[in-house]
């Protein structure tokens, strides 16, 4: 039996996670109530014909006691069930953007609670905090189209796929490191182009910018020791169970110096036979 319990932040995305987990033929449950994960857990193992593959959603509607909601945790695993906590989140300002889009209440007003979108956002996030601090994989969409979420969540949960995936982002440092990477990569100590006016609005998928970065022998050098790294790594990974590598590479903007790397870095990698998906989530800000 394969278990994904899915929490995380109101607005970050669950309802597209499980959707996508549907389509991947598991079993799927929404605010699931955290009292009745283990009783469920216990039915499922009993039934694996019919619940071999199950997802569930539970999160601040769930209501009951997130602490032990951990414990509880602990005696599924015991129990020999193979599950694995994924937490989708997302920073502030896209949460509130989307609840703006959308118009829908925050799950803790509508339990009652008085305060501002941003107020309650803060609450939630302290409340599910001992189930971030648990996750076994955290997903931020703050950055994700749909069908860039949809593709994450299946490089980490579709089956029969043996080769391990590497997924290479660009950001900007001015913008936060993405929560789910395994492996970051500073690239601010690299020469910027930033400062030339000629480059400054360009991007490093600019063949110009490109070439100014990659003139100087500590640039190559870096890319180079990247590579290395990332190869070494890459079975080590896999030997610890995981299916997908998230490697992100950052510069201060998150468009020039850290989008020629990851761009690079993604053709190395693809020319070794690796699967290889290059995302830069910060170019157009």
């Amino acid at each position: 039996m394969k278990l994904v319990i899915i929490t995380g932040m109101s607005g970050a995305g669950k309802s597209r996670a499980v959707e996508v987990m549907e389509d991947m033929d598991f079993y799927c449950v929404d605010n699931m109530p955290l009292d009745f994960l283990l009783k469920f857990a216990e039915i499922c193992l009993e039934s694996q014909d019919k619940f071999s593959k199950v997802a569930l959603v539970t999160d601040i509607r769930s209501g009951g006691d997130f602490k032990k909601f951990i414990s509880d945790l602990d005696e599924i695993r015991r129990l020999g069930v193979d599950f694995t906590l994924l937490y989708i989140d997302a920073n502030d300002d896209t949460i509130v953007k989307r609840y703006k889009e959308t118009r829908r209440r925050h799950p803790l007003e509508i339990d009652g609670e008085q305060g501002s979108i941003r107020e309650l956002i803060e609450k939630e996030r302290e409340m599910l905090m001992p189930l971030f601090d648990h996750a076994d994989k955290i997903i931020d969409t703050s950055y994700y189209t749909p069908a860039q979420l949809k593709e994450q969540i299946q490089n980490i949960y579709a089956e029969g796929e043996s080769r391990i995936k590497l997924n290479i982002v660009s950001f900007g440092y001015k913008y936060g490191i993405p929560a789910e990477a395994d492996m970051v990569f500073d690239v601010r100590c690299l020469p910027n182009p930033y400062y030339d006016f000629d480059l400054k609005y360009k991007t490093g998928l600019d063949a110009e910018v490109r070439d100014f970065i990659m003139g100087y022998r500590c640039s190559k050098t870096y890319l180079e020791k990247i590579i290395d790294m990332t190869v070494f790594l890459k079975p080590l990974f896999k030997e610890e169970g995981k299916s997908t590598v998230n490697i992100a590479i950052g510069c201060t903007g998150g468009r020039h110096r850290s989008v020629t790397f990851a761009k690079l870095l993604g053709e190395a990698l693809t020319e070794k036979g690796n699967l290889v998906t290059v995302y830069h989530r910060d170019i157009d800000k």
